[in-house]
């Protein structure tokens, strides 16, 4: 079982290319003693939630902002450059990119591939095998798509997360069932990373939605099925009408009060 030790930049340079991360250390390093994993909108990339990340300046709070697993078709974003020199810039996290009856792109495109990157390598290979901490060292933050995938997250990892240490020959295991927090902004659980055992537990994860007074996302059924899957829901609703980033500080606060509560159990 690996001692616990504050990440470094090249701990990550096992998940490339496949995974591309930004990370935003506290002052000093030695400060770090929680680890917040932000996850992007559709469409957006890891740079702007770094960004984020640095204007929440969260004590002790080693913050990765991960890149969306596949990038965007140029037609989508009218991204005419985006085989340049700098490459896509426009990201998501599902599968595949499906329409919905109602011809808007389907809010549940299965995250298979996102999910395997960052539960199984970025979180079981890097934060907890390479370097000794637990799922209940780490938060979840996201937006849009990013949120929906932050949550579905939280519910599979309820199952439990195994850890082999085979660089140590002796096959350790060590699971964790609950994150110490999540916040969705405008983003749903997706049905594809809901368990389909019957008696399955709820998750202990807690959570904290938010969303606009008129949001396209959340609803009350939208929050009661989160609500069936996890034991603790907070849900904070805006004033403004969409499900766009906090802007003000009435929005903020409600977020900030969550990473309190969390960064206190």
């Amino acid at each position: 079982m690996a001692s616990i030790r504050i990440p470094t930049e090249s701990d990550f340079d096992s998940l490339t290319p496949q995974l591309t991360t930004s990370l935003v250390f506290p002052s000093p390093r030695e400060s770090t003693t929680v680890i917040l994993i932000l996850f992007h909108g559709l469409g957006d990339s890891e740079s702007s939630f770094a960004s984020f990340a640095r204007s929440l300046n969260l004590p002790g709070v080693l913050a990765i902002s991960v890149r969306g697993t596949a990038p965007l078709p140029p037609v989508l974003v009218g991204d005419l450059d985006s085989s340049g020199p700098g490459g896509p810039r426009h990201f998501h996290w599902g599968d595949d990119l499906r329409l919905s009856d109602g011809g808007d792109l389907d809010t549940d495109p299965g995250f298979e591939k996102a999910q395997h990157l960052i539960l199984d390598r970025l979180v079981g290979e890097v934060l907890i095998g390479n370097c000794g901490w637990e799922v209940a060292d780490i938060l979840l933050f996201g937006f849009g798509q990013g949120g929906s995938f932050a949550l579905g997250l939280a519910s599979r990892v309820r199952d439990g997360l195994k850890v082999s240490e085979l660089e140590e020959g002796n096959g350790d295991e060590r699971r964790g069932k609950a994150f110490k927090g999540v916040i969705s902004i405008g983003g749903p659980l997706p049905n594809s990373m809901v368990p389909t055992v019957s008696s399955r537990e709820k998750s202990r994860t807690p959570v904290l939605i938010c969303h606009g007074r008129e949001s396209e996302s959340i609803d009350e059924d939208v929050v009661d099925v989160i609500k069936k899957e996890f034991t603790d829901v907070q849900v904070v609703e805006w004033k403004k009408k969409n499900d766009g980033m906090p802007e003000s500080r009435e929005e903020v606060l409600p977020m900030m009060r969550f990473f309190a509560e969390c960064l206190r159990s």
